[in-house]
């Protein structure tokens, strides 16, 4: 059988794996500087789901998977994961200042399966080079386990 959830595939097809649930629990489009440089756009797409049924991903996926660690502005440390063969970033696993993972994995918008920008909430805007709608954070969302701080 299927499975049902969409598919997180990089480039080249060497990272392959299914997210936790059939849609994400929110979509950003971060138009913060480190997600500007990482998508070399104007900003960077993201899809929230839980970790719990994803992570930890499995070994033969794991094996493939290169790890970049930064920590941002407001003390989080995000392992970002990217493709050892064609360099995609594929997601980022957020952890709190203690080194306590967060209950959710951000990945990447354009190496998700039937990726849709439909809802999504424009984030870290103060630092936007494109028009945002109305209604946009100036920086991330705050209080949520859902919140994606890259900043």
């Amino acid at each position: 059988m299927a499975n049902p959830y969409p598919k997180v595939q990089c480039q080249c097809g060497a990272i392959s794996f299914h997210t936790s649930r059939p849609k994400p629990l929110a979509v950003y489009i971060c138009h913060c500087t480190e997600c500007r440089k990482q998508s070399s756009s104007a900003f960077g797409t993201s899809a929230i789901f839980p970790a719990k049924g994803m992570w930890p991903l499995p070994e033969d996926v794991q094996s493939k998977l290169g790890k970049w660690t930064r920590t941002s502005d407001k003390g989080t440390t995000l392992e970002c994961y990217f493709c050892k063969e064609c360099g995609v970033r594929v997601l980022h696993r957020p952890l709190l200042p203690n080194g306590t993972p967060k209950p959710t994995l951000t990945i990447k918008g354009g190496a998700l399966e039937g990726f849709s920008v439909e809802g999504a909430r424009h984030i870290w805007t103060k630092s936007a080079v494109v028009p945002v709608p109305e209604g946009s954070w100036l920086e991330s969302p705050e209080g949520s386990d859902v919140e994606m701080v890259e900043e």
